[in-house]
């Protein structure tokens, strides 16, 4: 069935046609008109001697510019439409059609990190992956920071109206938080006044790491650093520290909160050259307690958010040869993670978590955490380096290490959870409150509330064993 969330999901890279013409910006507009008739093109660019796109001419400039009004031989650069809106490689689809329609374009070039054009989208292929009903919501994402923030909420409902899996719905919606997590870290290292001493990797650590952060996630971030010589840290470590102190403070305007717990970027700990990590991966392996075990929880669903993907797959391949040679920090992690109970009393019934008269149950803590945290040691164990909690469960079937009817029953508790939560939070931001996580349960219909009750067994029992097993293992 095709998937809306999954298409506005997807990059726009995947969406692009090939790239139109490229021709000098002093070329008579004769031998431009020539070009886009030879190719069947609706455009043309005009670029550089380096190949970076300067600017472009489109049918609708022709109608509007240069026929009756131009000479055959006034230059390209004349008639052209510059500077030219685009998007990279790497945008999501969402940004791309929230900019064609925001813009009222018909054309947006791909550009790559050096400004030349790889391929081409057209307004109407890309509208085609949207639901009309999903339009106007996308028309919010091409706005500021903080907008496009505030806008997840309607898109995210708009989804779920069409009966989207929540799954599917929070993959988008965790997109958006990871590709303004990049777009604000570009806008950084564009600003500074000098370029990066060395090159680093973005990390994305805790539910964004996981790919199941929602409408309100704090902040949990990182670099790795190339290494470097002792003598240059000084000045490394200065351009790095205004840098992403920069970043931490534009992502909390944005609406991604500090982390109270410091794990940003900002925060020394958390920024690293390859070796460093290493040896601070071994660090915890040792101590194994206290911030130790907080920090090895939230750092191990990393994955790299921006830069060269290859030093955190680098880091992450490490870290799995250590957990096996030192399965004691899994031990022990098993046993902080196995205070993570899910939300249900002895008696069957739902937990209450909230403070004062409510009895509302928190499903984010009694019920995601548990399960992500159970995948994640259980993953670990088995040598899969997958950071999603449903990659994790997939590839424990895979393996054999789960049956195919446990991981079925966890995929489905996932997502009743996931969606819960996701409605508890969109009910939050319409009544003018942070959305949450603590869910009226009393509130579901009867099969709803069962249908709930039994995605928390399913994840009490998994993580129970997940916990004894990896406990057990280093004894």
């Amino acid at each position: 069935m095709h998937s809306p969330a999954a298409a506005l999901a997807r990059p726009a890279a995947v969406a692009m046609a090939p790239p139109p013409p490229a021709l000098p910006p002093w070329t008579p507009l004769a031998e431009a008109l020539a070009a886009m008739a030879g190719a069947r093109s609706s455009c043309v660019l005009a670029t550089d001697a380096e190949g970076r796109v300067l600017g472009i001419l489109t049918e609708q400039d022709i109608a509007r510019r240069v026929a009756f009004r131009m000479p055959p031989e006034a230059p390209l650069a004349a008639a052209m439409t510059a500077p030219v809106v685009a998007c990279t490689a790497g945008d999501g689809l969402w940004r791309a059609i929230a900019l064609l329609r925001a813009k009222g374009l018909r054309h947006l070039p791909v550009l790559d990190t050096a400004g030349r054009c790889i391929g081409m989208l057209h307004r109407a292929e890309a509208l085609s992956a949207a639901s009309g009903r999903l339009l106007a919501h996308l028309d919010a994402l091409a706005g500021g920071d903080a907008a496009v923030k505030q806008a997840q909420a309607g898109v995210a409902a708009a989804l779920l109206a069409e009966g989207l899996p929540a799954g599917e719905v929070v993959a988008l919606v965790n997109g958006i938080n990871a590709e303004l997590h990049r777009r604000l870290l570009e806008r950084a290292v564009a600003a500074a006044p000098e370029p990066p001493p060395v090159p680093f990797t973005m990390l994305l650590m805790g539910s964004l790491g996981r790919g199941e952060s929602l409408l309100r996630p704090d902040q949990d971030n990182g670099f790795i650093l190339d290494d470097h010589p002792d003598v240059r840290h000084g000045e490394v470590d200065a351009w790095f520290r205004r840098v992403a102190t920069a970043w931490c403070t534009a992502l909390d305007e944005a609406g991604f909160p500090l982390c109270r717990g410091g794990v940003m970027a900002m925060n020394p700990l958390w920024r690293k050259t390859r070796t460093q990590w290493r040896d601070q991966v071994a660090i915890w392996a040792r101590r194994r307690s206290g911030a130790a075990l907080l920090f090895a929880d939230i750092f191990l669903d990393f994955r790299a958010g921006w830069g060269d993907p290859a030093p955190a797959a680098a880091l992450r391949a490490e870290t799995l040869r250590l957990l096996e040679a030192q399965p004691a920090l899994l031990a022990a992690l098993a046993a902080q993670d196995a205070r993570l109970g899910v939300g249900l009393t002895f008696w069957g019934r739902f937990a209450d978590d909230e403070p004062g008269p409510g009895t509302r149950t928190d499903l984010k803590l009694h019920g995601l955490m548990p399960l992500a945290a159970a995948a994640r040691l259980a993953a670990l164990r088995a040598g899969i380096a997958e950071t999603s909690t449903a990659g994790r469960i997939s590839g424990l079937a895979a393996r054999g290490t789960l049956g195919a009817a446990s991981a079925e029953r966890l995929h489905h508790a996932l997502a009743l959870l996931l969606d819960a939560v996701l409605r508890q939070q969109l009910a939050d931001h319409a009544a003018g409150r942070q959305p949450g996580s603590l869910v009226d349960t009393a509130a579901l219909p009867a099969p709803d509330r069962a249908a709930l009750r039994d995605a928390l067994r399913a994840a009490g029992s998994f993580a129970k064993d997940a916990f004894a097993d990896a406990a057990g293992r280093a004894w």
